[in-house]
């Protein structure tokens, strides 16, 4: 097995380093970004794009309708893409939630929202707009607008679980492939899944509407979601190290850290009087958009009884969190994860990338109870960096979650190396900084041609 490719090359300069420079003159342009997704997905693009407006550059974003009071209070233009219905109608599907079933109803939602997507960047474009465009891997109306238009285009990966290889491939969801076997063969099986789960129910439709568009058919989706001209990662090398198989035209930066634009920016007054009322507590999420936690917080407040511990639950719906909570727990909402976890003592959670990035900034050892998407990835990139553990669904039960969270909260290797993590952290620049520096330095006349695979061959020899 070849060793990491080491630093990713700056497809714009050479180094992975962005060239920083906050006294340069930059002419003044717009960006469309479009995220499609949720919170984890989401919030960097609206990060990105506040850090853009205060630039002086004009910025929209396109992104689920839900988004849209987070994007206006960050001072951004907002383009919905579907309805608050059609997002809550795919967030409470049961199937989203299936470690095998849970792509189908977000890549349906995903394909649902792409030609709205392409036509408002295609009228943006036909206004005369000076356009540079930042897209989710799932934005896909963002790459269908750039291969008809040639628009200046990046995408940009807030998880390493999107970036296909064959020497450190991702864990696949309800795949549980053991780690002794060749990195090689765990590859094979999952471009197989890749071929057989995904392409037979997105590539028709996505290429039926490429045919309107008189494009030429994409033959892999996970080849063609990638800009040819510049994707962005949003993960440090340290957490995902950067492969010989990667993308050339990737730079990878760190972890966004960004819930300051979520639903709550400030902790909350009852949070914070709980917090100076006692230990530091366990805090249990579930994400932002699962409507389905009752099992897992239930179980949470009988781990909490069982280990003596307080805790703090999130859910922003009540309906998951069991009635009446005893004195030493608390429930809300929402809370700014950069202001609560530092004043805590673990961290249980499904594995959503942004959640573990705040946790490792805050130094904490983390149980990840893994659901679907990128959690098992996440949940197994923390294993191996003695960061946390994992517990499956089946397996989060009070008696053996206590057993695995006192043995994380007593480890003196996983102390040491979450101290290491939040050293990390905090010596790291700001991703969201070198990201719109790296916006600021995208050619406005990059082309990228009308093949179906522009830029598709992301992985070289990849089939």
């Amino acid at each position: 097995m070849p060793p990491p490719a080491g630093r990713a090359r700056h497809p714009l300069g050479g180094s992975k380093e962005p060239a920083i420079s906050t006294h340069r003159t930059v002419e003044r342009f717009d960006v469309a970004l479009v995220a499609v997704g949720t919170h984890g997905d989401v919030l960097p693009f609206i990060a990105l794009g506040h850090e853009l407006l205060k630039r002086g550059h004009g910025v929209s974003l396109a992104a689920p309708a839900p988004f849209e009071a987070m994007a206006r209070r960050a001072g951004l233009a907002f383009q919905p893409l579907g309805t608050v219905a059609d997002y809550e109608a795919v967030i409470r599907q049961p199937d989203l939630w299936h470690p095998k079933q849970g792509f189908r109803p977000m890549f349906d939602y995903a394909l649902q929202v792409t030609e709205p997507a392409c036509l408002w960047l295609g009228a943006t474009r036909a206004r005369g707009v000076d356009l540079r465009v930042v897209a989710s891997p799932l934005g896909w109306g963002a790459r269908l607008a750039q291969d008809l238009y040639d628009l200046p285009t990046a995408t940009l990966h807030v998880m390493p679980f999107l970036i296909e290889s064959r020497y450190d491939p991702p864990r696949l969801p309800g795949l549980p492939l053991p780690r002794f076997l060749p990195a090689s063969l765990r590859a094979y099986v999952n471009l197989g899944v890749d071929k057989a789960a995904v392409g037979p129910f997105t590539l028709p439709p996505l290429n039926a509407l490429r045919a309107r568009l008189g494009l030429d058919p994409v033959y892999r989706l996970r080849h063609w979601w990638n800009s040819p001209t510049g994707m962005l990662l949003m993960f440090p090398d340290w957490y995902a190290a950067p492969q010989a198989d990667w993308p050339g035209q990737a730079l990878q930066l760190g972890f966004p850290l960004v819930d300051r634009f979520g639903d709550v920016a400030v902790m909350p007054p009852e949070l914070d009087v709980f917090l100076d009322a006692g230990d530091p507590p366990i805090v249990f999420t579930y994400g932002s958009a699962m409507r389905h936690g009752g099992g897992f917080f239930d179980t949470a407040v009988r781990l909490c009884r069982r280990m003596g511990r307080r805790g703090v639950l999130l859910a922003p719906q009540g309906g998951q969190i069991p009635k009446p909570l005893p004195a030493n727990i608390i429930h809300l909402p929402y809370a700014p994860l950069s202001a609560l976890l530092p004043r805590s003592a673990a961290l249980v959670h499904h594995g959503g990338v942004g959640t573990v990035a705040q946790a490792l900034a805050a130094g904490i050892p983390q149980l990840v109870v893994p659901v679907a998407f990128d959690h098992f990835d996440e949940g197994q990139r923390l294993r191996d960096r003695d960061l946390g553990a994992t517990l499956s669904r089946r397996a989060f039960r009070p008696a053996r979650a206590a057993r695995v969270l006192g043995r994380l909260l007593a480890d003196p290797a996983v102390a040491e190396a979450c101290a290491a993590a939040r050293a990390k952290m905090a010596a790291s620049p700001d991703a969201i900084i070198d990201a719109c520096d790296y916006v600021e330095a995208l050619a406005s006349s990059a082309p990228t041609g009308h093949a179906s695979e522009a830029g598709g061959t992301g992985s070289p020899g990849a089939p």
